[in-house]
């Protein structure tokens, strides 16, 4: 009888210790996978973070305020040099919604173009804007959609020089502007360009 009691207790301790060691097993599989994913969702947020600055690398602009050759000062604009304006237009990240300062005022024609940059870097699609005197010869007429030009404009790496596609254009006021980024980033200074419809007083 003690045997028979001895055995049964021993299988009940045998049945124990094997279901803790199997929940001690499947929660350390359940950890290693938590852990692989939580290492997998912050590679994913590095990358992209990365992604980002080196985009943000490339929109880099030209601050000089540098004004082209032969480009003239409008006579009547819509907003005068000194004038605050909030842009409606999103060129760049913190770009639209910001607030801005008129730095100059200038009557041209802008067009907007798809270029491939000199320096080996991805195709810039639909970029706004580059002006009749930001383009290598050309009259004083406005260039046609479909139209291959030479841009002579530095306002990012790799742009001056490049061949772009003109994909539209418009006789507009163009306005060079500082202004505050809604992202929190630093003033940019000297930004090439706004047109009329893209600032707003209200």
């Amino acid at each position: 009888m003690n045997r028979s009691k001895f055995l049964r207790g021993l299988l009940s301790l045998s049945a124990v210790a094997l279901l803790a060691a199997c929940s001690t097993d499947n929660s350390s599989e359940e950890s290693s996978e938590a852990s692989s994913e939580n290492t997998s969702v912050e590679s994913s947020s590095d990358s992209s973070s990365m992604d980002h600055t080196e985009h943000m690398d490339d929109m880099m602009h030209d601050d000089s305020g540098e004004i082209p050759s032969g480009l003239k000062e409008a006579e009547n604009p819509a907003y005068s040099v000194g004038d605050t304006v909030t842009l409606k237009s999103g060129h760049m990240e913190g770009m639209e919604g910001a607030t801005a300062e008129i730095v100059g005022a200038f009557d041209t024609t802008a067009y907007e173009i798809s270029y491939d940059p000199v320096n080996g870097g991805d195709r810039v699609e639909h970029h706004k804007w580059v002006v009749q005197e930001e383009i290598a010869d050309t009259e004083e007429q406005m260039i046609e959609p479909g139209t291959e030009v030479t841009l002579e404009a530095n306002h990012m790496e790799g742009m001056k020089g490049a061949t772009a596609t003109i994909e539209s254009s418009e006789n507009t006021t163009v306005y060079m502007i500082d202004y505050q980024p809604t992202t929190g980033e630093e003033i940019v200074k000297n930004h090439k360009w706004v047109t009329d419809s893209e600032v707003t007083t209200q």
